[in-house]
């Protein structure tokens, strides 16, 4: 946009506050066309993220919870624009990077931390660790930033800190989940041999037959359907009647 109308974005279309409060209330919809990223390439590679993330994630929340989140981190951008400018006097020009691409590669790598990207085109490196070298960005500027870099931090990343404490099992630190979980280690060990804990309904594959290989549950699925990574995604959804035809014959 800035190599075909330079300046029209930040003068008609930003987040800016004290437009918003002085009756320019498209703003809060039109600051979203901003394209995450810098420069044409950089542009195109972070819309090819963001769409292959957001897509996955919609295809494994459904599109309720996706939808949530994602209106959870524009609502955090704008009151985070506002209140800096209300409270602090402090006018911030926030892009779409904060709301669009942080938030959902956080979700996607606390999701699917051990998934592998290709840095530069060509070093494989897992989700996980470049989710952790930008939080400590983020941390960084957090330390270090004044008041209204810590409130742009805090409210643009709100939804990933719900979404990150909603989802996280505390149970594993309770004495009574950890004496389960040695209860059904000891029973694991008497388990007949060649049984498996977890099975693909469309492969069969085990975890014995590759211990890399993830397994989990479909929530589109009509019954409980175990699928491994490489089928999680593009295995046929099981109605009703299907799983109730196959209860039947076993």
């Amino acid at each position: 946009m800035e190599m075909f109308a330079p300046g029209f974005y930040w003068r008609f279309l930003s987040l800016d506050a004290q437009a918003i409060l002085h009756g320019q209330i498209w703003r809060i919809v039109t600051f979203m066309i901003y394209p995450p990223g810098g420069g044409i390439f950089g542009s195109l590679i972070s819309m090819y993220l963001y769409y292959m993330v957001g897509n996955t994630l919609e295809r494994v929340w459904g599109a309720f919870r996706f939808n949530v989140y994602f209106f959870m981190g524009i609502i955090g951008h704008v009151a985070a624009s506002l209140i800096l400018y209300v409270f602090f006097g402090t006018p911030v020009y926030l892009t779409t990077e904060f709301f669009k691409l942080f938030p959902c590669f956080f979700a996607f790598a606390a999701t699917f931390p051990d998934l592998e990207f290709l840095l530069f085109f060509v070093i494989p490196i897992k989700a996980k660790w470049l989710a952790l070298f930008n939080g400590i960005y983020f941390l960084y500027g957090f330390v270090k930033g004044g008041t209204s870099v810590r409130v742009t931090i805090v409210l643009s990343l709100l939804n990933f800190i719900l979404f990150f404490f909603m989802t996280r099992n505390f149970n594993r630190v309770n004495p009574k989940e950890i004496k389960r979980k040695r209860d059904f280690q000891r029973q694991s060990k008497i388990m007949p041999q060649g049984s498996t804990h977890h099975k693909c309904a469309v492969c069969g594959r085990t975890e014995k037959d590759d211990p890399n290989l993830e397994f989990r549950y479909c929530s589109k699925c009509e019954g409980s359907y175990e699928y491994c990574s490489e089928h999680l995604y593009t295995h046929k959804h099981v109605t009703r009647e299907e799983d109730e035809a196959r209860k039947t014959t076993k």
